[in-house]
């Protein structure tokens, strides 16, 4: 049986700010700032979409989402996954799996991961053991280390949609 795989890797990165929710793989995460950004700023969706696009040979989602569009801001991440995966799907590939780090010094992600892990399968449309979550602190170096800062780095694994 011949299954093809492809790659991708997606990163992002945004600044802690007051007065937004913070929101993480789609999930409200208990916190005193949130991410700044043009739409709901969740690090996690923005690198996984970027890594389904680029898996796929998709241009980025900066192209495929800009931030100068108004019909963006504030958008919830979870819809522009949706879309993200239509048009993944357009060109014959579906997901299998995922891996993400969280770059955090704070919060303490460890009581949000399981919510974060399943989360991210129901969106994919994948089952949960195809899912991994992984939080980082930056051991007090730079932005995300001073706790200015959340980052996220994600690995998507696709596969041929056409099943033998």
């Amino acid at each position: 049986m011949t299954f093809v795989k492809r790659v991708g890797i997606g990163t992002d990165v945004h600044r802690l700010v007051s007065g937004r929710p913070l929101v993480l793989a789609h999930v409200p995460i208990e916190f005193d700032r949130g991410l700044a950004g043009h739409s709901d700023g969740d690090v996690v969706l923005h690198a996984v979409i970027d890594a389904l696009l680029g898996a796929a040979g998709l241009p980025d989602i900066g192209e495929r989402f800009p931030d100068t569009d108004s019909k963006f801001e504030d958008a919830d991440s979870g819809e522009l996954l949706a879309d993200a995966l239509v048009v993944v799907r357009s060109t014959g590939f579906v997901p299998i799996n995922v891996d993400v780090i969280v770059h955090a010094e704070q919060p303490k992600l460890s009581p949000y991961k399981p919510a974060m892990r399943a989360e991210l399968a129901r969106l994919l449309g994948l089952d949960i053991d195809s899912v991994s979550i992984k939080a980082k602190t930056g051991e007090g170096l730079g932005a995300i280390g001073g706790g200015d800062a959340i980052a996220c780095t994600a690995i998507v694994g696709l596969g041929s949609a056409e099943r033998p």
